[in-house]
């Protein structure tokens, strides 16, 4: 790693200073400018290509130590400017530029603030040097614009939520007093796009957007949920714990720490949201070993419903079944199989339903060279997971899938550390489920290897489906803060208006194409594959794609799109690439310039949608070309349309 610091003391300011001051910190190209400003108040604002695309806005917090931010009187600041290169473990690239100017100042009070500027961020956080605990009432996070904005946004209900819905367009002044809108969060301001962030939450709540009291002005508040102090099984199958009561307070946690960045991504273009590492990079390092971790392809077992065609026996959840998803996974180099829901009593991880022998599947899967993961409720996996992750490393067990959180309070914050750092200790990957959106404990906890926290292909089992034009948003939005379990894969299809729901013989909306151009454009380094052992089987091309394409990468390229229209990502894995594009309802021609992102000759295998995908989803065509650098490559996108392409280095 290579590190470039530059450190500038200010000397000591008088205590008694009361007078309005201003400070400020550019990014290092000088584009991006945060100022800073103290009155009673302490606010900042954002300055990018020249333009104030941020009114001054206040952060403050509420403690039982004191007011941070409130008659703010400086002590001393100082600045740096940080370029480093971090190495990933694994990611969207194998390595990650940072490079920023930090300024901090430090109050009278025992607190300081740090406001980090990128060339496309900005960034600030809390510290607190107080001694012993602290409660935190609540964090003063607000957004302030002069005019009304367009947002993109993921509206919920309660604090209580699977972060499972769909994606809205509103302006702030439609935002209702009181609604919560999860993060990430993107928000139109003229020439630029801000996608609202945060990372590195510990022993913290999840910030949530709101707007705060009745009034006309374009203000977007911070809202966090309040500290549990009783709750009680409930939800779906009680697999989630609802909070009854709740305290005064945000949060109980140490005096001396940092708290969350407040982070905003910056777009000139819309396709610049897509590929974005802030998240990552304002998170915490690891300190752990990570030799050992390994993401790869999963064969999943419950959204296909167990339904193998043609095999000698009944499948479902029993030895039989699990023997072929562990014989499919080996014979096509995918190295996980899930044991999702069934595999053990909900509430007692240690006691395995007797359709299947655990002893026995473990041992075959070890001889196969497949490894399983197993799913659990996640109060169960938090009672029983000392010693059921002894007994899983005895097995031989890969991972753990958890599911059904629904919180980000400070608890549930807390359990997602607890359970992740308990399953490193044995080796053990882990997949959260009905959890909130990454921030950054992948980085600092590597085995932690996705987040569903969105609205994936699950719901096509269940509810009136997920929309081609939902599937694009995500890229844009969910993507923004971290990797994510969509589950793609999905190999019936169906055109607009023909999706029927269906638990056993699950569909997607949009074509095939669509649902493979997923396994390039998500990024999902536990990336489960939704559909049966034996649906794949019927299509050897298609089959060959997805046993080989990779679940990280060494670089990436974002090349076109729009929001909820269209989006294309180029991926290189050593010397080959890979191209994915997921298409709206809008039957769309477009064209792929190579010299953009590759060099060099390839062989370029396309699996694009089909002439009458139109009309009927699942036809799709598989082409062979030979390609260069000053290849051009034109497809039709179909109505909910896509392609995914490898270009194998020559």
């Amino acid at each position: 790693m290579k590190t470039y610091l530059t450190l500038v003391s200010l000397a000591l300011v008088s205590a008694l200073q009361a007078s309005p001051a201003s400070y400020q910190v550019a990014s290092p190209d000088g584009s991006v400018v945060i100022g800073v400003r103290t009155t009673d108040r302490l606010y900042y604002n954002i300055t990018v290509d020249g333009r104030e695309v941020m009114w001054y806005s206040p952060l403050s917090m509420s403690t039982s130590q004191g007011e941070f931010g409130k008659t703010p009187v400086l002590r001393s600041q100082s600045t740096e400017e940080v370029d480093q290169v971090i190495q990933t473990v694994w990611g969207n690239r194998s390595e990650v530029r940072d490079h920023y100017r930090e300024l901090t100042l430090r109050f009278e009070g025992g607190y300081s603030v740090i406001f980090r500027a990128y060339d496309d961020a900005v960034a600030y956080r809390f510290r607190s040097d107080k001694a012993g605990e602290l409660i935190v009432y609540d964090e003063e996070v607000e957004y302030r614009f002069f005019e009304d904005k367009r947002m993109i946004n993921h509206e919920v209900d309660s604090y209580t939520t699977s972060y499972e819905m769909f994606y809205s367009r509103q302006m702030i002044s439609e935002v209702a007093p009181g609604n919560l809108i999860s993060l990430p969060s993107v928000i139109e301001e003229g020439s630029v796009w801000l996608s609202v962030l945060e990372s590195d939450v510990f022993s913290y709540p999840g910030m949530y957007l709101t707007k705060k009291g009745i009034h006309n002005r374009n203000y977007l508040n911070g809202s966090f949920a309040k500290y549990p102090l009783a709750w009680e099984p409930g939800g779906w199958g009680t697999f989630s714990l609802i909070v009854t009561e709740r305290a005064d307070y945000i949060a109980k946690t140490e005096g001396n720490r940092l708290f969350p960045w407040r982070a905003l991504q910056i777009a000139r273009k819309q396709t610049e949201l897509v590929d974005s590492d802030l998240v990552y990079k304002l998170a915490r390092p690891a300190t752990m070993e990570t030799d050992w971790i390994q993401p790869g392809m999963v064969a999943w077992d419950w959204w296909n419903a167990w339904n193998l065609e043609g095999v000698p026996f009944v499948t479902g959840v029993n030895n039989q079944t699990y023997e072929y998803y562990i014989d499919f996974a080996a014979e096509n180099g995918i190295p996980y199989v899930i044991m999702d829901e069934g595999w053990s009593d909900q509430f007692d991880v240690l006691l395995p339903t007797p359709q299947v022998d655990m002893e026995h599947l473990t041992a075959y899967a070890k001889s196969k060279g497949v490894r399983l993961i197993l799913w659990g409720v996640w109060h169960t996996m938090d009672r029983q997971y000392e010693e059921a992750f002894a007994l899983f490393e005895k097995w031989g067990i890969a991972g753990v899938k958890v599911d059904f959180i629904d919180r980000d309070d400070q608890l549930a914050i807390e359990f997602y550390e607890r359970l992740t750092a308990a399953a490193a200790k044995h080796n053990l990957l882990v997949d959260f489920h009905g959890c909130s959106k990454p921030t950054g404990l992948h980085r600092t906890y590597p085995n932690l290897v996705n987040y569903e926290a969105v609205r994936g292909n699950e719901y096509n089992k269940f509810s009136e489906g997920v929309p081609p034009g939902h599937n694009v948003d995500i890229a844009f939005t969910r993507m923004t803060a971290g990797p994510l379990d969509y589950t793609p894969g999905a190999m019936r299809n169906s055109t607009e208006g023909a999706f029927l729901t269906s638990n056993e013989m699950t569909m997607s909306q949009g074509t095939r194409a669509h649902q493979l151009g997923m396994f390039v454009v998500y990024f999902a380094p536990l990336q489960m594959m939704c559909d049966a052992p034996t649906a794949y089987e019927k299509y050897p091309d298609i089959l060959k794609f997805l046993s080989t394409v990779p679940v990280t990468w060494d670089e990436t390229v974002v090349l076109d799109g729009a929001i909820g229209q269209y989006v294309i990502v180029a991926r290189r894995k050593g010397d080959d690439w890979y191209v994915g594009g997921l298409n709206n309802w809008d039957e769309r021609d477009i064209r792929i310039d190579l010299s953009r992102f590759a060099d060099g000759s390839y062989e370029a295998s396309i699996l694009k949608d089909g002439l009458n995908a139109n009309r009927l989803a699942t036809d799709y065509q598989h082409d062979t070309l030979e390609v260069s650098t000053e290849s051009t490559i034109g497809l039709t996108m179909k109505k909910g349309g896509g392609f995914a392409i490898h270009l194998k280095a020559r």
